[in-house]
């Protein structure tokens, strides 16, 4: 009885331990020291990490078109010039999808 009482709480103790090492966040931990410009015609969009919660690290966080995610450092120039690219991209297409062309 005291055996199956202390391995019950020898499991309980490891299964907390465990679930309280888990982060639910999906951060970036380092970064890409570039991109070659092959690589970054295929960013379709961007997201920002903030040093918040579990994330450790600034980054902007670059999706490809087939969902492929790079961490990068959000001081560096070409970051800088990715962001503004996409940003203005998308400014561009969301002209076009307000005036659409008529046949």
């Amino acid at each position: 009885m005291r055996f199956n009482t202390l391995f019950f709480l020898l499991i309980l103790s490891c299964l907390c331990f465990t679930l309280a090492q888990v982060s639910y966040e999906d951060c970036c931990l380092k970064y890409v020291k570039n991109l070659a410009s092959n690589v970054q015609k295929h960013a379709v969009s961007y997201r920002r990490q903030k040093t918040d919660g579990g994330c450790n690290i600034p980054a902007v966080i670059f999706i490809m078109r087939r969902g492929r995610k790079f961490c990068t450092d959000p001081n560096e120039k070409w970051v800088k010039e990715l962001v503004l690219k996409i940003d203005e991209k998308n400014k561009n297409e969301k002209k076009h999808l307000k005036h659409p062309k008529r046949g």
